[in-house]
C-alpha cells in the first residue's frame, strides 16, 4: 500500500490547542458503475479518487478538514486551523503501533483485472434473462458497481491501521404491465471480494428472480388490512431488523436521547427467544471488514442478549460521551466525511424452531417472502415497512400471492411478541444513509413469527 505520509507531525500539529484525539484517514479508490436501462446502456463511469481526512476532537466536539493531498505542505495548514478551535495545552501524540483487523479479507479475483467490456456483457446477459421470464415484462434496470479502497488511519492515540477493501453490488429493477396495472420486482447480490462473487450466485438468476416477483404481483390480489399473525421468512432479508431495532442501537442518537433504547442497558426489551448481532467479521458480507473508519478492528457485537438490551454500537466520540468502549462502528462514506456510529452487519441470530413447522402451526395471516423499504422513528421506534412479496396464510399452509401490503408496529412491542424463531438465516445488503453518507450493509434474519402485526391493506382497483 502506498498511502505514505509522516503523520506523526501533522497529529501534534491538530493538537497543539489541546484535544482528546486528532486523527488522520488516508483514501484512495477506484470505482465503475454500469447502468443499463429498458434495453440500452446508459452508463459506464469509472474514476479515481484521493484524499486525506484530518480530525480534532476536543471537549467531545468534532473539527474536520479534508484535502486531496498526503504531503505535509498541504496537511500541516489544516492541523493549525483545527488546533485554532481548541484552547487548551499542547498534547503530543503516542508512538504509532499497527493493530491488528478484526477480519482479512482478499479478492480471489479481483476486480480490477477484468475486463470493462466482459462486465458489460454480464449486466446485458442479466437484462436479457430478467426479459425472458415474461412478455409482460415491460422495462429492466440493471446497475452494477465496484469500488476498491485503499485506506490507512492513523491517530494520536497510537492506532496505525491499514487495509484493502473491495465491494461488489450488481441489482436488478423489473416492471411488469397487464390491462393498466404495473407492478415492479426488485433484487440484488454482493458483498466483500473480487468477481469470484459471481461464480458463488449467477447474475442471471437474479435478474430471472427480480422478473418473477415483478410478474406475481401483477397476478395477486390486493392485501388485507387489519391486526393479524405475520410470519417473515428469513428470506425476507433484515429490513425489520436493520431499521426497527439497528438504528435505534446507534451511539450517537442514544446519547443525544434520539432512540427508544436510551438508558436501556440491562432491560428486556424484547423476547427471550431474541437475540441481536451486529457482527463486521461475517466473511463475504457487505458490511464486513478488517477495521472501523476509525481502525478499531471489527467485531462481534451482541446487543440484544435474549430478550436482554446489552449495549449499544459505539464510535470512538460516542463511545466517549456515553463512557463505553468504541465497537467498531465508527464508520464514513470517503475521506470527505467524519465517522459515525453505523451499523455493519446486523441481525437476529436463528433460532430452534423449524422454519415449515412456524407456518403450519399459524392458522391464518400473512406470510412475506420479501420486505421492500422501510422507515422508522428512533425515538419511539414506530416503523412502517413494504411488503414486496407476500401471501396469505389459510390452514397453516402459503396460499394466494397479495399485493399492496405494508406492516406497521412499534420496534420493541415487536420484538417483545417474536413467539417463533426458525433455525435458518437469510441475508439482505444494501447501501444505508444517514446524516448525507451512505455505507454498505448487510442485514440478516431467521423465520420469524409475530402473533399480531397492523398490515396494512390495498383496496381493490
Amino acid at each position: 500500500m502506498s498511502l505514505d505520509c509522516d503523520a506523526l507531525p501533522i497529529l501534534e500539529a491538530a493538537l497543539a490547542g489541546g484535544g482528546q484525539m486528532s486523527e488522520l484517514f488516508l483514501e484512495r479508490s477506484t470505482g465503475l458503475m454500469i447502468v443499463m436501462d429498458d434495453g440500452k446502456v446508459e452508463k459506464v463511469l469509472g474514476g479515481v479518487d484521493q484524499g486525506a481526512g484530518l480530525r480534532l476532537i476536543y471537549n467531545l466536539k468534532t473539527a474536520y478538514a479534508y484535502g486531496n493531498q498526503f504531503d505535509q505542505d498541504s496537511l500541516l495548514p489544516l492541523a493549525h486551523n483545527l488546533a485554532l478551535l481548541s484552547q487548551g495545552k499542547p498534547v503530543a501524540p503516542q508512538a504509532l503501533r499497527p493493530v491488528q483487523p478484526g477480519l482479512v479479507t482478499q479478492a480471489q479475483r479481483p476486480f480490477k483485472d477484468t475486463a470493462t467490456a466482459i462486465k458489460v456483457d454480464m449486466v446485458k446477459a442479466a437484462e436479457a434473462a430478467a426479459r425472458e421470464v415474461d412478455s409482460r415484462i415491460s422495462q429492466v434496470r440493471v446497475i452494477y458497481m465496484d469500488r476498491g479502497q485503499q485506506v490507512r488511519i492513523l491517530n494520536s492515540l497510537g492506532v496505525e491501521a491499514e487495509e484493502e477493501r473491495s465491494q461488489i453490488i450488481m441489482a436488478v429493477h423489473c416492471v411488469a404491465t397487464q390491462d393498466g396495472r404495473v407492478q415492479t420486482g426488485y433484487e440484488s447480490m454482493g458483498g466483500i471480494g473480487g468477481m469470484e462473487i459471481f461464480e458463488r450466485k449467477d447474475p442471471t438468476k437474479v435478474a430471472k428472480e427480480a422478473a418473477r416477483r415483478a410478474v406475481l404481483m401483477l397476478e395477486a390480489d390486493p392485501a388485507p388490512g387489519g391486526a393479524m399473525p405475520v410470519v417473515l421468512s428469513a428470506e425476507a432479508g433484515g429490513t425489520m431488523v436493520h431499521e426497527a431495532v439497528g438504528h435505534g442501537l446507534e451511539g450517537d442518537l442514544v446519547y443525544e436521547n434520539m432512540s427508544v433504547y436510551a438508558g436501556r442497558i440491562g432491560e428486556k426489551v424484547a423476547s427471550e427467544l431474541v437475540t441481536v448481532l451486529d457482527d463486521g467479521t461475517v466473511p463475504g458480507r457487505r458490511g464486513s471488514g478488517g477495521f472501523d473508519d476509525e481502525g478499531t478492528p471489527c467485531r462481534k457485537n451482541v446487543v440484544i442478549d435474549k430478550g436482554v438490551l446489552k449495549g449499544y454500537l459505539q464510535d470512538r466520540l460516542s463511545a466517549w460521551k456515553l463512557e463505553a468502549q468504541p465497537t467498531g462502528n465508527g464508520r464514513r462514506e470517503s475521506y470527505r466525511h467524519r465517522p459515525i456510529p453505523r451499523m455493519t452487519n446486523t441481525m437476529i441470530a436463528p433460532g430452534n424452531d423449524d422454519p415449515d413447522s412456524i407456518v403450519r402451526s399459524t392458522g391464518e395471516g400473512l406470510f412475506v417472502r420479501k420486505m421492500g423499504g422501510g422507515q422508522v422513528n428512533t425515538i419511539n421506534g414506530d416503523f412502517v415497512f413494504e411488503v414486496s412479496e407476500g401471501y396469505l396464510i389459510k390452514d397453516g399452509k402459503v396460499d394466494r400471492p397479495v399485493r399492496g401490503a405494508t406492516l406497521t408496529g412499534n420496534g420493541p412491542e415487536v420484538l417483545s411478541q417474536i413467539d417463533k424463531v426458525g433455525s435458518d438465516l437469510g441475508w439482505s445488503l444494501g447501501t444505508c444513509g444517514k446524516d448525507g453518507q451512505g455505507s454498505p450493509v448487510g442485514d440478516a434474519q431467521p423465520t420469524l413469527r409475530i402473533p399480531r402485526l397492523v398490515v396494512g391493506g390495498q383496496q381493490q382497483g
